[in-house]
């Protein structure tokens, strides 16, 4: 509650946020490298970009614009020093002489100046990976593109090559996964649609239960309703075990694995089994390509919360990352069977009789043409 007394800016200077480790790190080694122009060399890798602070980015693309000068020089005179904050002024116009001189009694040790980069550099791959992951939930949450599976996918190659890169960036570490607590799944899709498409598919899988045989890259948990899964399955099992499979055979199924009474009504379950309409295959597909978003958006979260913690190394997200994304790639690879072309069915001809001959002395002379004969009536 604000006090009467309290004013605005009152206010916003105590909910401001503490500067993070990363920040302290970034005044380090821009005050070392004020102090010795030459560590620039020693920091090659580094670039403007992996800077958190945006003033912090300006003051070192301009000390890797301004020519360094030589040592004697600038323990006399602090031309560099003008140089290099007028050349970074223009993207950060706050920054100011005095503010160097902060940065420079912020470097505890200006020979830890490639320790400090290094910091630098795993901050930043933090934030990239978040920026992927965040990336990708919002790809699940369109789904106004014809293909809302190719788009997410897309962005989950992208993720994964990030991963590949920061892999070769950090020299290999023993792996270990990241000690921060998985987020809670968010819950399933379960609105009219999603469900209309379900119950579609239930009603036409039990009127064309053959195609479940070949449907195998559908399971019971790409469901959204609990419900709706245990009925795939008693549908399943029938296929499975060569029994008929019809409304009063899927109710006999519901009533041994102890769906009826609690979870639905005899009745409504043979309704809910008796209207197909279009294939299986199409809601499968549809069902399959809900369960791949929600999947998707689930691993993103996973991500992004390995990336809010700050006690994770670049060796754990990556390693935490990598097994998350796992998860998705089973989902990816069942949705790239269902969604495959099935090529015709290949004809085979049935091979060719041999020909066979009667046994008789060899010839020695080509036979003569048969004579033509005229038929006479």
């Amino acid at each position: 509650m604000q006090h009467p007394h309290q004013s605005h800016e009152e206010i916003d200077l105590e909910e401001l946020a503490p500067p993070s480790a990363v920040h302290y790190a970034e005044q380090a080694l821009l005050g070392a490298l004020l102090l010795d122009p030459r560590g620039l060399g020693a920091v090659a890798t580094l670039a403007p970009g992996h800077f958190d602070n945006p003033a912090h980015s300006a003051l070192f693309a301009a000390m890797c614009t301004v020519p360094a000068p030589e040592p004697e020089v600038h323990a006399k005179e602090p031309a560099w020093l003008n140089a290099v904050l007028e050349a970074a002024r223009p993207e950060a116009p706050g920054l100011s002489p005095s503010y160097l001189h902060t940065l420079i009694q912020a470097c505890p040790w200006p020979k830890h100046a490639t320790t400090y980069a290094r910091m630098i550099h795993a901050d930043h791959a933090r934030r990239t990976l978040r920026m992927h992951a965040q990336r990708l939930a919002q790809a699940t949450a369109d789904t106004s593109g014809p293909s809302p599976a190719a788009t997410v996918l897309t962005q989950a190659d992208a993720l994964t090559r990030f991963l590949d890169d920061l892999a070769g960036q950090f020299a290999p570490h023993p792996g270990s996964l990241p000690r921060t607590p998985p987020p809670a799944a968010p819950p399933r899709d379960t609105g009219e649609e999603a469900l209309y498409e379900e119950r579609l598919l239930l009603a036409t899988a039990t009127a064309h239960p053959d195609t479940l045989k070949t449907m195998r890259w559908l399971q019971a948990e790409d469901f959204a309703l609990p419900l709706h899964a245990a009925l795939f399955q008693c549908l399943t099992a029938l296929v499975h075990r060569g029994d008929p499979v019809d409304a009063v055979t899927v109710l006999w199924e519901a009533q041994h694995r102890g769906l009826l009474g609690t979870d639905i009504a005899p009745a409504d379950l043979v309704t809910l089994v008796s209207t197909p309409v279009d294939s299986p295959e199409h809601w499968g597909e549809r069902v399959l390509q809900r369960a791949l978003l929600a999947k998707a958006y689930t691993v993103a979260l996973r991500i992004e919360g390995f990336t809010d913690d700050p006690a994770n190394s670049p060796h754990q997200l990556l390693t935490g990352s990598r097994r998350a994304l796992a998860d998705l790639t089973a989902v990816r690879a069942r949705w790239q069977r269902a969604a495959a072309p099935t090529a015709p069915p290949t004809r085979v001809r049935a091979p060719r009789a041999p020909t066979t001959t009667r046994a008789g002395p060899p010839r020695t002379a080509v036979p003569a043409a048969p004579t033509a004969h005229r038929a006479n009536r």
